[in-house]
């Protein structure tokens, strides 16, 4: 078995594992329940926190505590999360890293398998492609004929070596055909900000990061890297009716406790986020920043990272990423 299918496995251990009883169930939450976020405040994965800890606070009777814990690529955060007793009381808010970060570094000081188990699947905001609002290029089939008539003369833009555009755009190249020449920046904004001043030609980036510099008409989206047509933005095509068939990335955003925690409580969690996910105010909150609620069962999620891992692990070793 695999590294990859190992962890899969462990996830979904994770789901079914040892319960604590019944009275676990019936008892939790008795006192405030921490939300780490392992981002800044401010942007999505602080507001998703946020939003369902206020929500959460609201069913309950018992605060939750939103916890900004940024720094080293998210693993500030999610290292203190594993060490957290495996009690329902530490809920992490996981990411795109969550997935890509056992490839991109060569030690974590934690376990991505073993030491979490899932909860839900909160939201996914499938990747743009994205240029300069006066750029000559018109279509997804504008540039994959730019790239091809000139290999590495095209520059893209990223947040930087493994990030999750950087990564979106080894996929596109991989599955295109086509080589292009990565222009690294320290986050979204600096990047959208000189692909909206002509610096860089094209990028990937998540619907939050990029619909402000598409509504200032700074930006325009090609295309949109999700199986379906956004209800978001319906008139803008898939990457597959675009030009590459079977390219889909999406920056996802879900909840993970520590591995160990009582199967009662992880499904206590699930149950009531799925429910606040289906709250006409939260979907707003959503909708304005791009992301489509998701939901689903405990195991489901589990599954999906796996299926994450998997395809990051791909992406990482055939780009050829060194790990850090």
């Amino acid at each position: 078995m695999n590294k990859v299918a190992r962890a899969a496995a462990v996830l979904a251990i994770g789901v079914l594992g040892l319960a604590a009883g019944a009275s676990a169930q019936g008892t939790y939450p008795d006192k405030p329940i921490r939300i780490v976020v392992p981002y800044p405040a401010g942007g999505f994965n602080d507001t998703l926190g946020r939003v369902v800890g206020a929500k959460l606070a609201e069913a309950w009777g018992q605060p939750a505590i939103v916890d900004n814990k940024p720094g080293a690529g998210t693993q500030i955060g999610t290292s203190f999360a594993a060490k957290a007793p495996a009690d329902g009381y530490t809920v992490l808010v996981v990411q795109f890293p969550f997935a890509a970060n056992p490839w991109l570094y060569r030690q974590l000081p934690y376990d991505t398998a073993k030491d979490f188990a899932p909860v839900v699947l909160a939201g996914r905001s499938p990747m743009l492609l994205v240029v300069n609002a006066k750029s000559r290029y018109q279509s997804t089939a504008d540039v994959l004929a730019a790239a091809k008539a000139r290999p590495g003369a095209i520059n893209y833009g990223s947040s930087g070596s493994g990030s999750s555009n950087h990564l979106a755009m080894e996929l596109f190249e991989s599955m295109a055909g086509v080589e292009m020449t990565q222009v690294p920046y320290k986050g979204s904004t600096p990047l959208l900000t000189d692909l909206a001043g002509g610096q860089v030609e094209v990028a990937f980036d998540a619907f939050p990061h990029a619909l402000p510099f598409i509504q200032s008409g700074k930006v325009r989206p090609l295309a949109i890297a999700s199986a379906d047509r956004s209800p978001l933005m319906p008139e803008l095509p898939t990457l597959g009716q675009a030009g590459v068939p079977g390219y889909e990335v999406s920056s996802w955003h879900g909840f993970v406790v520590p591995a160990g925690t009582p199967a009662p409580i992880v499904e206590k969690l699930n149950t009531q986020i799925n429910a606040i996910l289906k709250q006409p105010e939260v979907r707003k909150v959503f909708a304005e920043q791009g992301v489509v609620p998701d939901g689903g069962t405990a195991a489901e999620f589990g599954a999906f990272i796996g299926q994450q891992m998997d395809m990051w692990k791909k992406v990482v070793s055939e780009s050829g990423i060194p790990p850090q």
